[in-house]
């Protein structure tokens, strides 16, 4: 028996590619890869290809790229394309990672041994959209990569395979994602060998301890100095690098790319400066300090404290717009 399958992967982002990149690696064959529409990106909002895409065509592998996949639903054409594609791929096993289409049963059906899904998080934390961003969020000692069996829920499935991955102090979402996408690649490769060999072995996920990551939405990134330093110190680095944390001072928004949390005592309000130097700019928080040491005014570059300062001086006693986006945690 070849080691070989027939693998159709679902995916869009950087860290879909990556997983696309290790199975192309591994010797499997990829006959059609599914993935988001071109979107606007950039200053010109020219249509841009996905990383999935732009991997695929560099490997000459077929591309889909339907709005839909419900039959049913308002791009039945898209849909019914799709299906035709998938039928005609005759593949063994379908892989998805941060593709970003609800899958209807017809989908999940069509490979012999079904779909598997490449989820960063440790089921059932975090299921849904966003599980690297709320794990820092949160405050999470760890996290890693499930390939879990996909079903009709949203990350319900059994769990096939599981790998686990300490978070740092200082990690941002970048970071963490990073290595989480390795993590995933090697992960689904080891899954896709052990489903050939009839190998898998399906755990039930538990029914306690279930949190769902929310999309991240942009109004989530304006701070609240109400909030303890060690929260907003989580968020600037769960917000990185979308949507960055951001402080309003007067006119300007300033966004805040790193921080550190010192948890000394003040009796200053929420927001005011209270020095800013060439080691950062400190922040009275609800609860401790913020040292903010990577800035960025509107239009500008990142720039750490010193070189940020030169351009853009701040002074003790400034105060930074309170906010009330977020509640206290």
């Amino acid at each position: 028996m070849s080691d070989s399958l027939r693998v159709i992967f679902a995916g869009t982002p950087e860290f879909a590619a990556e997983a696309l990149a290790q199975i192309l690696a591994a010797g499997h064959t990829v006959p059609l890869v599914l993935t988001q529409p071109d979107r606007p990106a950039g200053r010109g909002m020219k249509l841009q290809a996905s990383a999935v895409k732009q991997l695929a065509v560099q490997n000459h592998i077929p591309v889909a790229q339907p709005l839909s996949l419900r039959l049913d639903g308002k791009y039945p054409d898209d849909a019914a394309a799709a299906q035709a594609a998938i039928a005609e791929a005759k593949a063994d096993v379908m892989v998805v990672a941060a593709y970003g289409l609800i899958l209807p049963q017809w989908t999940l059906d069509a490979p012999r041994l079904g779909c598997l899904n490449i989820h960063a998080s440790l089921l059932p934390r975090w299921r849904g959209a966003a599980p690297i961003h709320r794990a820092i969020e949160a405050g999470d000692a760890q996290t890693g990569v499930v390939i879990m069996q996909m079903d009709a829920g949203l990350d319900t499935g059994d769990m096939l395979l599981t790998d686990v991955l300490d978070i740092a102090a200082d990690d941002t979402t970048a970071s963490l994602h990073d290595r989480l996408a390795d993590m995933g690649g090697a992960l689904v490769v080891r899954a896709l060998a052990d489903a050939q060999a009839g190998k898998l072995q399906p755990v039930k996920q538990p029914e306690t301890g279930i949190t769902y990551a929310h999309k991240i939405e942009k109004a989530e990134a304006a701070v609240d100095w109400q909030l303890s330093a060690e929260a907003i110190g989580r968020r600037v680095r769960a917000f990185n690098p979308f949507p960055a944390a951001s402080a309003q001072l007067g006119a300007d928004v300033i966004k805040l790319w790193r921080a550190s949390v010192e948890n000394s005592a003040h009796n200053q309000q929420p927001g005011t400066v209270l020095s800013a130097d060439a080691h950062g700019v400190r922040v009275a928080c609800g609860q401790g300090v913020l040292c903010v040491t990577e800035l960025q005014r509107a239009g500008g570059k990142r720039l750490n404290a010193a070189d940020f300062l030169r351009g853009f001086p701040l002074t003790a006693g400034q105060c930074f717009e309170p906010h009330s986006v977020h509640k206290a945690s």
